[in-house]
């Protein structure tokens, strides 16, 4: 039993390897979220979250899961939304403790919703996913080079993350007023445009055998009920790499890798350099018109 805050959890197989090539244990992922939780939860705190569970380690199966079972305890927040034929009800994120009760349940990776409860019509965030034909980082990094000097030039501000996986988000902060039919109507109209003027690195194409070796910018997230990795959020993959927040400068860089922060040296980076991303909500912008 632990107590987080308020409450009590009763934690359970703290000892099962859930990444067994690392030997890393459920245990230690708990003691990751319990300790990431003060920088993480601003980027989680009121927005609906899904859920990627691996409670028998991401070498078995996992799954996904967007409806919050009816065992979770009566403090842990939710929020129902309709869908096409019927409503969804999200957990939602807003404390330790329930970062801590979520990984002893297995989950490794959390995404996160564009906008929040109160609106959820209206994002916060826009996210470009770079996502590579090949896992050559170089052509990403070429890719988001594009991006920002792009979106630059229609004075807006530009985040920047590694997904932890083989790509970046960019990441364009709203201050929420847009519909999403608004906002994906300008990431779409960007991303054509652009890949239009560089068609020899970039595409607008889904299907991958029509995106050659180019970096495929993908702007589907930004719709209503998608959801995009959260910031600082594990992965399910070697090594446990985290969704990690950059400098333009950092993820630039010659030795950056997509998966180089992990679970192993993450707060190592913190004790050297504070969250990126700290008051990214201060920045929020409206879209222009192209």
């Amino acid at each position: 039993m632990v107590r987080i805050g308020k409450h009590e959890i009763e934690l359970s197989n703290k000892d099962k390897l859930l990444f067994p090539g690392e030997g890393i244990s459920k245990g230690e992922v708990i003691e990751y979220y319990r300790k990431i939780a003060e920088v993480m939860l601003p980027h989680l705190r009121d927005r609906p979250v899904s859920l990627q569970r691996f409670p028998d380690g991401i070498e078995e199966e996992g799954f996904f899961q967007k409806n919050m079972p009816d065992y979770f305890p009566d403090w842990f927040r939710s929020v129902t939304l309709s869908k096409e034929g019927g409503s969804v009800t999200y957990p939602v994120i807003d404390d330790a403790a329930s970062l801590v009760y979520l990984a002893n349940q297995g989950t490794i990776t959390l995404h996160a919703a564009l906008a929040r409860t109160g609106s959820p019509h209206h994002p916060d965030r826009l996210v470009f996913d770079l996502d590579p034909s090949g896992d050559d980082f170089a052509p990403v990094q070429g890719a988001a080079r594009r991006v920002r000097k792009a979106l630059d030039e229609l004075d807006l501000p530009v985040f920047v993350q590694t997904t932890g996986s083989r790509g970046l988000h960019v990441v364009v902060p709203l201050r929420g007023k847009q519909s999403f039919e608004k906002v994906r109507e300008f990431a779409l109209d960007f991303a054509r445009e652009l890949a239009h003027s560089h068609d020899d690195e970039l595409t607008v194409e889904q299907r991958k055998n029509k995106r050659g070796d180019r970096v495929f910018l993908d702007c589907m997230r930004n719709a209503y009920g998608q959801t995009a990795v959260a910031p600082y959020s594990l992965r399910a993959r070697p090594n446990a790499p985290c969704a990690t927040p950059l400098s333009w400068r950092e993820a630039l860089a010659g030795d950056m890798k997509p998966d180089r922060y992990t679970l192993k040296n993450m707060f190592r980076r913190l004790a050297r350099k504070e969250d990126p991303w700290r008051g990214i909500g201060r920045h929020g912008v409206d879209l222009p018109r192209l």
